[in-house]
């Protein structure tokens, strides 16, 4: 089953790694190409991207060190989450007109063969939700605060991009379970909403002078739970005010992502395995889906009851157009957003 493709375009949009960036990206490390829209096969489905989610994480993948996952190649479809429309399929279980999550990339269609692809709502007022708040950020941060955060009613926490998808579910659903709730974020309009809108107890700007001792005042019992998604200055700041037996969950350091070399001064590695060792820290990296995949409908049901009755909020910074993905990228990883960053590539159908 299909139903009819835009009129106005015939063929498939693609935003693709053209060099490997040095430092920040800039607009000559992407281009934009052009092929024709994929055929299906008999047990795959072709997906119109909707929205695309613009994430921190992708940054690694435009270099060719080791990591956790194998890097894109100069000439490949950068990679992403998307909202997608189904457009043809030939997978019982996908209807034409479906919603979904999936990982099509930066380019307005793809096919699949159905594996990782999560069923969205067709009639949820904000389907881009389902790539901050219901997606893949608002489960990480759910996920590494609640299983490796452990959170105790007043402990404190902290948590660095507090405006951001990961970040604002950390400290609201900190807030929820009785913690005393510090963020950290760039700027006093940033800071006023996590306050305001957020319920966070405290919130101090990282870009403030005086930031270290703002952040300890902030957080006269020491601190419990970390959630690391930054690191930098920030952990600096926090690592003399963690409690014994305080818990890091680390899903992220976006500092450090454009960094082409080691930082400048003295090597501090002794000063963290000290404190590692002497206050008995638990410190934890994870990738939410490779760990936590098989809780991913029960928090999608919580947390949708959540957003839906006002308990958790969110804020997106939407982007509108494929071709301005380069430049939004760029910006959020500057941190020149303010909230979830995604495109809009295309109306739902």
């Amino acid at each position: 089953m299909s139903f009819d493709k835009q009129q106005n375009q015939q063929q498939n949009r693609q935003i693709k790694l053209a060099s490997r960036p040095h430092g920040a990206p800039t607009a000559a490390n992407f281009e934009m190409a052009t092929s024709e829209i994929p055929k299906p096969n008999n047990k795959q489905i072709l997906l119109r991207t909707v929205y695309l989610s613009l994430d921190p994480y992708m940054r690694g993948r435009m270099s060719d060190a080791a990591s956790y996952a194998d890097p894109l190649q100069v000439g490949d479809v950068m990679l992403g989450g998307t909202v997608a429309q189904v457009v043809e399929s030939n997978i019982d279980k996908f209807a034409v007109g479906d919603l979904v999550v999936s990982n099509s990339g930066w380019q307005d269609y793809s096919v699949s063969d159905g594996i990782g692809v999560l069923k969205l709502d067709k009639d949820m007022a904000h389907p881009s939700y389902g790539l901050g708040v219901l997606g893949m950020p608002g489960f990480t941060g759910y996920m590494g605060l609640t299983d490796i955060g452990k959170p105790q009613k007043g402990e404190t926490l902290v948590v660095a991009a507090a405006t951001g998808p990961v970040g604002a579910t950390v400290g609201q659903v900190a807030n929820h379970l009785g913690l005393h709730t510090v963020g950290i974020a760039g700027g006093a309009e940033k800071c006023a909403y996590a306050i305001d809108k957020l319920g966070f107890d405290a919130c101090i700007d990282h870009t403030a002078d005086d930031f270290a001792q703002q952040l300890k005042d902030a957080c006269p019992k020491g601190i419990d739970v970390y959630y690391e998604n930054v690191g930098g200055k920030v952990f600096d700041a926090v690592l003399p005010l963690l409690n014994a037996h305080a818990r890091i969950p680390v899903c992220g350091l976006v500092s450090q992502y454009n960094a082409t070399e080691l930082p400048d001064g003295k090597d501090r590695l002794s000063v963290l395995m000290g404190n590692i060792l002497s206050k008995r820290l638990t410190v934890k990296g994870f990738i939410i889906f490779e760990e936590y995949g098989d809780h991913y409908p029960e928090f999608l049901t919580t947390m949708s009851k959540w957003v839906e009755s006002g308990k958790v909020k969110t804020k997106e910074h939407q982007v509108d157009g494929l071709d301005q993905a380069p430049t939004a990228f760029i910006g959020m990883l500057a941190g020149d957003n303010f909230g979830k960053t995604v495109v809009k590539v295309a109306d739902v159908k």
